[in-house]
């Protein structure tokens, strides 16, 4: 057995033990404060980085990258953009950690008696292994925290206009947050068809929990209403603050034909005693 097939069998039997050895001293040598959890976390994440570069080294004359490291790399970086974490938060530990590794190295290499090459091939690999992990890693990042951000935005989007029965024929539609063009498009597009199924009579549309609008969506949700009035349904509104209200009329939009109510609940009550009648 040559010196990098004695090496790559020594990572190979000990990768737990050299997988912790690197982590505590990652930890050590830039102050780092992990719970248990994460420093368990990161134990296995070596383990399989080792494992992947314990079978490359074999292929002395080839400088191959297993799909499985890419694999990891980009799991590496959905586990990161789970939990809320930062991509500068895996860049700042390369630079460390890639010393610690040479170091690590190079005293096994002079410890399993390698030569000179084979010491400077080992080193050249794992920096290889390194650079195309953090790329892979780095890449994935943007990609998932691109689609998370937009699956993010889609889900407050419904969030910001949801139906809420109260009675077989009344609805309340709540008007939550920011509305911009993108939200108001989702009402258009979304939720004035399923108003039309629910085959409601009355929608109460509730304003009190709007923060801001300009006059552009103000105008928008104005001819929203008018769509639910040609559809047959009848709109009320609630909770419109004095601010929201100065902006409508800003927008010289005639409000005079829709009821308005201080509250959800007295809005509630008038339709439900007009509906007794």
């Amino acid at each position: 057995m040559n010196g990098i097939t004695n090496f790559s069998a020594y990572i190979n039997g000990n990768v737990e033990s050299i997988s912790n050895q690197i982590v505590e001293s990652v930890i050590s040598r830039m102050g780092l404060v992990i719970s248990d959890a994460e420093k368990e976390q990161a134990i296995a994440m070596y383990n399989q980085l080792l494992g992947f570069f314990g079978d490359i080294l074999i292929y002395k004359d080839e400088e191959v990258v297993p799909e499985e490291l890419i694999k990891w790399s980009k799991n590496n970086a959905a586990m990161q953009v789970a939990g809320g974490g930062k991509i500068s938060e895996i860049v700042v530990r390369y630079g460390p950690t890639r010393e610690i590794v040479n170091e690590m190295f190079t005293d096994l290499s002079v410890e399993l008696e390698l030569t000179v090459r084979e010491a400077g091939f080992i080193l050249k690999r794992i920096s290889q292994i390194l650079d195309v992990s953090l790329n892979e890693t780095f890449f994935a990042f943007e990609r998932l925290s691109d689609q998370y951000q937009e699956e993010t935005r889609k889900e407050l989007t419904k969030l910001s206009a949801p139906i809420v029965p109260i009675q077989d024929d009344i609805v309340v539609l709540p008007l939550i947050g920011f509305i911009d063009e993108v939200r108001v498009r989702h009402i258009i597009d979304n939720v004035i068809p399923q108003l039309a199924e629910m085959n409601v009579r009355h929608v109460i549309s509730d304003f009190s929990g709007l923060v801001m609008i300009n006059a552009q969506v103000a105008e928008a949700i104005y001819q929203i209403g008018g769509t639910l009035r040609l559809m047959g349904i009848h709109i009320v509104v609630a909770g419109l603050r004095p601010d929201l209200a100065q902006t409508i009329v800003n927008t010289g939009m005639d409000m005079s034909m829709t009821e308005s109510y201080a509250t959800v609940k007295q809005a509630l009550k008038v339709l439900t005693e007009q509906e007794k009648a």
